[in-house]
């Protein structure tokens, strides 16, 4: 017992992760972990309090897990907090797995109950849950066999914001042995044999069978995740100068020198790291690398972002943002990428046998009218343009009514602007001024090709 328990108070001062008097919110399932974690707390003389999440999911047995741990909080003097879940009706509102439901769940009411506490008590509140060695160890293979980072690879830390892991030093035959030293009482949870979840497969057939192979295995893969946490501090500081000297803010925008980035090595891993905190993926890695020898225009798309390559820098900015940017289109441009497909820019000589297209998607100019740049952007309150075919302006907000567009179609119109005149409703109609007339001999040809084609 005193080994343990010394152990215990050792890890906490050794990894920092709450003082003396803070108020310690134990996360108590009725397990034996969790009940170790409660007399560990009680014989160390912690101030702490008990939460225990009922999610519905097993019937009596969890009404008997609720009881038990309501009695453990009457043993030990405690007060208790109860919550209960629909965890099933959450997890089909949100389409996930009952797995992410519940850890969701619980980690939200955690959170609410600290805020609370720390309301009351005036003091630093802190989460325990009772996570051990062989938890962590399992948590670092799932990883590996996904596909991870250093992160994954080091598994769950110590400390976590508000969730405290004050257990993970220790493996599970070494809690199960001080509980039957103590006489200490726990339920069983049955889903915990059942390999129908993939932590309990690895658990009971990959872990013992790596043992089988490479005795002390389980061990070994703890002092690596010790080794990993160092690993990845290193690699933090490592990336951090990378992306000193890499990237440039200006305004909302981030600027990346392509020349500077061909430089830098390892290229692939600088460039995920500095890509995934705008949402993209490790796969999309390679597609950003691959703007680094593309042409202005070319770009690459997350939920969120955009990486745009413009001339010798990649520029990284906000979908909400691209909402309202403009592009610049200078003359010798073939194609402009942007947010509802690419334009395909031609200037020819006109040929009588040659006729004007009259899709709303095709463009024709005359060229003598023209001036670039032309610049390209969504529409905004006050524009306004003459429609092909009449000889007095109208604002777009009007012309949009008569064209019964609806309220997405409105806010997705992109204008192409000519020293403050709109030459080009995109996919609409040309402005009148700017046609095809007779005596024309050179013609500006603007094409849309939407993302979809």
């Amino acid at each position: 017992m005193n080994d343990l328990l010394h152990l215990f108070k050792a890890n906490i001062k050794k990894e920092k992760l709450f003082q003396t008097g803070d108020v310690l919110l134990l996360a108590v399932s009725g397990g034996v972990d969790s009940v170790v974690l409660c007399e560990l707390c009680h014989l160390a003389k912690f101030r702490f309090i008990i939460a225990h999440c009922n999610f519905q999911l097993r019937g009596e047995e969890s009404k008997r897990d609720e009881r038990f741990v309501k009695g453990l909080a009457e043993h030990y003097g405690k007060e208790i907090f109860l919550k209960r879940f629909d965890t099933e009706a959450y997890a089909l509102q949100n389409k996930t797995s009952i797995q992410v439901a519940a850890r969701e769940l619980r980690y939200q009411w955690f959170y609410e109950l600290t805020a609370e506490l720390e309301t009351r008590e005036r003091t630093p509140v802190h989460v325990l849950t009772a996570h051990h060695a062989d938890d962590n160890v399992e948590t670092v293979l799932m990883n590996f066999f996904k596909g991870t980072g250093i992160a994954g690879m080091r598994g769950m830390l110590p400390k976590t914001h508000k969730i405290t892991r004050p257990l993970l030093f220790a493996q599970k035959q070494t809690l199960i042995d001080f509980a039957k030293e103590q006489v200490l009482s726990f339920v069983e949870d049955s889903s915990n044999a059942s390999d129908k979840y993939s932590r309990n497969y690895i658990r009971h057939h990959v872990v013992p069978f790596i043992e089988e192979i490479y005795p002390g295995a389980a061990g070994n893969i703890t002092a690596n995740i010790e080794r990993f946490r160092e690993i990845e501090l290193l690699y933090t500081q490592s990336i951090a100068v990378h992306k000193k000297n890499l990237i440039e803010q200006r305004g909302n925008e981030v600027y990346i020198a392509v020349r500077k980035l061909l430089k830098t090595d390892p290229l692939k891993t600088v460039v995920f790291e500095i890509t995934k905190a705008y949402g993209f993926t490790a796969k999309q890695a390679e597609e950003v690398i691959g703007l680094l020898h593309a042409e202005t225009g070319k770009f690459v798309l997350s939920s969120t972002h955009r990486i745009l390559r413009n001339r010798d820098c990649l520029v990284i900015s906000s979908l909400a943002q691209n909402a309202s940017s403009v592009i610049v289109i200078d003359k010798n441009e073939k194609e402009v990428m942007f947010e509802k497909g690419k334009l395909l820019l031609t200037i020819r000589e006109r040929k009588d046998e040659w006729e004007i297209p009259v899709a709303p998607s095709v463009a024709c100019l005359d060229m003598k009218e023209i001036q670039f740049p032309l610049l390209l952007r969504k529409w905004k309150p006050g524009d306004y343009f003459y429609p092909l075919g009449m000889k007095k302006k109208k604002k777009l907000s009007r012309f949009f009514i008569d064209q019964k567009l609806s309220l997405p179609e409105k806010e997705n119109t992109w204008v192409v602007e000519m020293n403050k005149k709109i030459v080009w409703v995109v996919n609409k109609r040309i402005d009148e001024r700017f046609k095809v007339l007779p005596g024309t001999k050179t013609i500006l040809k603007i094409a849309l090709k939407t993302a979809e084609v």
